[in-house]
């Protein structure tokens, strides 16, 4: 997700859905809390994108990959957030509107040095709470590098570089790490080759 440039005043879910949804801003909701988004690296772009068009071409009809256009809804005992994840599936038909509710299966964030704290912190833990969600991704933006936690492991980190291959089992999707970084430039030369499968 992109870094979060600065911190507004509480207000309440329905003023912020209200603001959120006339398209003028887009802010990250956290229990009263407003965060204002900035912008993302060309590598973040090219490494959601490589990873959406795989999951398009893959999940079956009635589920749907979202981009970090689309709000992801979490209300629990404990607060209320609205989060925008680099990518997330949902196969709830009532996930269509403007945010999806509670429904994700895979959430995907693509961490920079300025969101990997927050990525693996306060919104691991939030998305955690997600009775649905299966799998969480964290994918490296300047080196090839995956890391996945899941469920059915009590969320034990395995991680995964260049050509390594990994299974997303909550859509049943097999590839190469290095797929995924198609296009992708790094500052370090020795990790400039990429397979261009």
């Amino acid at each position: 997700m992109s870094s979060m440039a600065r911190k507004f005043t509480h207000i309440s879910a329905a003023d912020y859905l209200a603001a959120e949804n006339d398209g003028a801003w887009r802010h990250e909701f956290v229990n009263g809390a407003v965060y204002a988004m900035a912008g993302t690296s060309a590598n973040h772009n090219l490494i959601s994108l490589n990873l959406s068009t795989r999951l398009l071409a893959h999940v079956p009809d009635h589920c749907s990959v979202f981009s970090s256009d689309m709000k992801l809804h979490i209300k629990t005992n404990s607060g209320e957030r609205y989060y925008y994840p680099d990518i997330f599936v949902s196969c709830e038909p009532t996930d269509q509107g403007r945010y999806s509710r509670n429904s994700a299966i895979l959430i995907v964030e693509v961490i920079s040095p300025s969101t990997e704290r927050l990525d693996r912190t306060e919104k691991f833990e939030a998305y955690r709470g997600l009775p649905s969600l299966q799998e969480y991704v964290l994918l490296a933006q300047d080196a090839m590098e995956l890391e996945l936690f899941r469920r059915r492991t009590n969320w034990q980190r395995e991680f995964y570089q260049r050509d390594t291959t990994v299974t997303l089992e909550s859509v049943n999707l097999t590839l190469s790490v290095s797929t995924l970084y198609k296009r992708v430039t790094f500052e370090d030369p020795s990790l400039a080759h990429v397979t261009t499968v």
